[in-house]
């Protein structure tokens, strides 16, 4: 009745060809049932909008916009925490926009802290931008390459303290320099 253009099938021809067509497709089109297909980012940002409020984690390959409420981690490539927004929970991505409340760590090779931004937890970054207004309560952490650490030593309570590296020439330079002479206050 609605199927335009198609043939109908009468109960005869269903019936006989039905298990054959079936147990053919999958092995035609290459997808096994049961076994999720790999999935390529869309294009268009997932949306959680305000009136929206999610308790779980969210995993996502592309790009996500949050402008409701979300409690739990959440992961993708790039994310924008809008204005309004709350996120309770790490937030781990490529690229990081953050305008809204966001309640713990946060890791991004890119984080973009504008005016309205309110950052209660640690920052790990590549790059890191804070407008003016931005409230950060945590510490801000760059991830450096490899080759470009500090050395660490351990303090006596076992806790490990960066250490400056000094290229050759300035250690040699400050070892070889006078001691400077003491003061009339001393």
């Amino acid at each position: 009745m609605f199927l335009k253009g198609k043939k109908q099938q009468t109960p005869a021809s269903s019936s006989s060809g039905k298990g054959a067509a079936a147990s053919a497709a999958p092995a035609a089109s290459g997808v096994q049932p049961g076994v999720p297909a790999k999935k390529q980012p869309s294009g268009v940002p997932s949306i959680v909008s305000a009136d929206l409020r999610i308790e779980g984690n969210l995993h996502s390959i592309g790009d996500v916009q949050i402008d409701g409420v979300v409690n739990g981690d959440i992961s993708s490539k790039t994310l924008t925490v809008g204005e309004g927004a709350e996120v309770h929970g790490a937030i781990e991505a490529e690229s990081l926009r953050i305008c809204g409340t966001v309640e713990g760590e946060v890791a991004a090779k890119t984080v973009v802290l504008t005016k309205t931004a309110r950052v209660y937890g640690d920052v790990i970054h590549e790059s890191l931008s804070v407008e003016a207004g931005a409230l950060i309560h945590g510490f801000c952490k760059r991830l450096d390459a490899p080759q470009k650490r500090t050395a660490q030593t351990t303090t006596a309570n076992g806790l490990a303290e960066p250490k400056p590296l000094t290229a050759p020439a300035e250690a040699a330079t400050s070892a070889s320099a006078p001691a400077p002479a003491p003061s009339a206050a001393e």
